[in-house]
């Protein structure tokens, strides 16, 4: 009953990827306004932000998710905070994230750069040959992690350690920036409701001028 009337071709599902329904400003919106209405302190609520925002910066695709939460869980952070903040990620900045990464890591591990669309390809490739090989094992063929090994030394491995520093200074920079937003959003949110359901304090009649007008 909940499955479309037209499945969803592999092109198009790339294409809502790369370009969301709305564009992404309407995505950022629904974002935020999903993160500032959880229902949990604002400092939980930033620090599962710079969960995410950190993730981020990390090369594990497909699992950002898995260890967004992991490390919220760990810094007492909000989960669903942390699922969300993994959209800084996105079509728009993972070029420049893996571009900064790949660099500083390459630079740090005394290796020579490697250029952006080595970066996308290598990733490409690399999945293509994992699941290649988890085949051949499966049906006894013979294996070959010449290439992993290739893209794990001169990709993932400085794409990891350089995202460490970059991910840092963004997660502290969005825990900065979220807490008091969501904070303030908070307390605007509550005085609302107090407004709207009557709930201001009034000053309280003693109870004995109460019993006098009784009589």
């Amino acid at each position: 009953m909940f499955k479309r009337r037209t499945k969803r071709t592999w092109p198009a599902a790339v294409g809502r990827w790369i370009y969301p329904r709305g564009g992404w400003t309407r995505a950022a919106r629904y974002v935020s306004h999903r993160l500032r209405r959880l229902p949990d302190p604002a400092d939980k609520i930033a620090r599962g932000i710079a969960a995410g925002v950190f993730i981020s910066f990390t090369p594990f695709f497909g699992a950002h998710f898995l260890f967004s939460a992991g490390l919220a869980w760990a810094i007492r952070g909000n989960i669903v905070a942390s699922l969300l903040a993994t959209f800084f990620g996105n079509p728009i900045t993972f070029p420049i994230i893996a571009a900064t990464s790949v660099e500083l890591g390459s630079w740090l591990l005394g290796q020579p750069p490697v250029p952006l669309p080595r970066i996308v390809a290598s990733f490409s490739y690399a999945s293509l040959e994992l699941w290649s090989n988890l085949g051949a094992v499966l049906s006894g063929a013979e294996t070959d992690w010449s290439r992993l090994d290739i893209f794990f030394r001169q990709v993932f491995w400085p794409y990891l350690v350089g995202g460490i520093g970059p991910g840092l200074a963004a997660a502290l920079v969005a825990y900065g920036a979220a807490r008091p937003l969501i904070s303030a959003y908070q307390r605007r949110r509550i005085k609302r409701q107090e407004k709207r359901l009557g709930l201001t304090r009034r000053p309280a009649k003693p109870a004995a001028d109460s019993m006098f007008n009784a009589e």
